[in-house]
């Protein structure tokens, strides 16, 4: 995949994401987008699941090349947990994880709720909720729902606009963010 021409994708607004953190004392993100550009950037992922009881903490990006057997890894621990399928998930939901997670400048791991859906699954959960959609861009493999301990739901889907590279959905009562790379949009409360 050629990152720099990845169709409905900010690769500017991301990277603008992971530059963020670079600058200690900016108190907004828009300081620090564009800085990371050639400078030897390094990305990480870090995530547990209750469902499984498996972390994952992995470099998956060095020096402009994503690590196939590393992308391979977090396939396999954002299955769809309840019938063990596997997709490729795509790279950009990953970048814009790893990127809304810098912003926040936590330690802690994402906790994963909800990574890869099959079709199977997409159809049960919505027979039981409305705020599953027909079409859900987690049966692709891009999209995440993501819950942080430290962070709150408003903090966590900051973070993830600012990368302005997907969707990003507030789900206050159930404490997670949707991330997903799908067009630039926002919904819930």
């Amino acid at each position: 995949m050629d990152n720099s021409t990845m169709s409905g994708f900010t690769r500017r607004g991301l990277l603008g994401a992971f530059a963020a953190t670079a600058v200690i004392a900016a108190p907004t993100y828009s300081n620090a987008f564009g800085l990371l550009k050639g400078a030897g950037d390094i990305r990480r992922i870090r995530m547990y699941s209750g469902r499984t009881g498996e972390t994952l903490d992995s470099i998956y990006w060095v020096e402009g090349e994503y690590i196939p057997e590393v992308l391979k890894e977090i396939n396999h621990f954002m299955r769809d947990w309840r019938n063990d399928k596997v997709v490729n998930i795509d790279a950009r939901t990953i970048d814009i994880m790893a990127a809304s997670h810098r912003l926040l400048g936590v330690s802690e791991p994402y906790m994963l709720l909800s990574g890869y859906r099959s079709p199977q699954t997409n159809a049960m959960l919505r027979s039981k909720s409305k705020g599953v959609a027909k079409n859900s861009l987690h049966m692709k493999g891009q999209a995440a729902d993501l819950r942080l301990k430290s962070r709150s739901v408003s903090q966590m889907a900051k973070a993830a606009s600012a990368c302005a590279s997907g969707g990003v959905g507030r789900y206050s009562r159930s404490n997670f963010v949707h991330m997903d790379c799908g067009p630039v949009r926002s919904w819930g409360g």
